[in-house]
């Protein structure tokens, strides 16, 4: 077999294969500019803590519907609002900082979920929805998975401005436009929906993969900011295409294939990027900032 039929040949005989490409593609372009907006709010364990979130709410879904991609999604989309909702209320209200009710809740939330699917499935089920399935992802999950990548793509051109604004700088935005608050759980509830898509796929404790690790590969090469996004989305879908071959090749667990080949890319870009450790430490000062 030549390389070229290496590279393609999965994806050409197997639909499931192509199923799953298509997903990772969804899944790159709706949370990769939305792990770089995380990134630039210094919130990327938030992110980490809401993937953990939406366990309860899916474990529930599947008790109700078992292995269905939907009801676990709509399961887990409710359990992270809450826990989202929640934490904000308690940071405003005690004087606990959002990340430390962030981290109690979102503790709670995998201990309950862990809980859930263990005492009313078994260990593979236990298994499925923590570190997905992303081969075994049918016609409906793909179209969910695509759905919420077009949301989360129209919602973030049509609230741009403000979202990004309140990256650098939310007293102004507060100031100027005084739904600062508002805009900040919309973009919240996009984290979500974004990690309830990347459940379907890598599972709850995975999920957060896809939208942290590209944003951190394109923050070490640019800081310019739609090249920053367009290069997260890129990283997500060649560690998707790459990491599915790996595992299909390799006969490898698919998830842990595409987080890690992400995390290969993160490493490459942390010695060899313009904003990576090699120019910091051996580049002049003047030209290292």
């Amino acid at each position: 077999m030549t390389p070229g039929e290496l590279l393609i040949a999965p994806f050409d005989e197997f639909g499931f294969m192509r199923r799953a490409l298509m997903a990772c593609m969804a899944l790159g372009l709706g949370a990769g500019p939305i792990g770089v907006l995380l990134l630039l709010r210094r919130m990327s364990l938030v992110g980490d803590a809401l993937s953990h979130a939406v366990l309860p709410g899916a474990a529930l879904g599947f008790l109700v519907a078992g292995l269905s991609y939907p009801a676990m999604g709509l399961g887990g989309l409710l359990a992270g609002l809450i826990v989202a909702l929640l934490s904000g209320q308690v940071s405003r209200s005690t004087i606990l900082m959002e990340d430390a009710a962030f981290a109690t809740f979102y503790l709670t939330s995998l201990a309950s979920g862990v809980l859930i699917v263990s005492s009313q499935g078994s260990n593979v089920d236990l298994l499925h929805v923590l570190f997905g399935t992303i081969l075994a992802i049918d016609p409906p999950a793909l179209l969910l998975v695509g759905s919420i990548a077009s949301l989360s793509c129209l919602t973030l051109a049509w609230l741009w401005r403000p979202v990004v604004t309140e990256c650098f700088d939310a007293a102004f935005l507060r100031q100027v436009d005084g739904r600062g608050r508002g805009y900040h759980f919309l973009f919240l509830v996009l984290v979500v929906l974004n990690l309830v898509s990347g459940f379907q796929t890598l599972g709850t404790l995975m999920a957060v993969g896809m939208m942290m690790i590209p944003a951190a590969v394109a923050r070490l090469w640019t800081r310019n900011l739609a090249f920053m996004i367009s290069l997260a989305v890129l990283v997500a879908w060649i560690s998707g295409y790459a990491g599915l071959l790996i595992s299909y090749h390799g006969q490898l667990a698919s998830g842990p294939s595409i987080v890690l080949t992400s995390s290969l890319l993160f490493v490459l870009s942390l010695l060899i990027g313009p904003e990576g450790w090699i120019r910091r430490c051996f580049s002049p000062p003047h030209l290292a900032g």
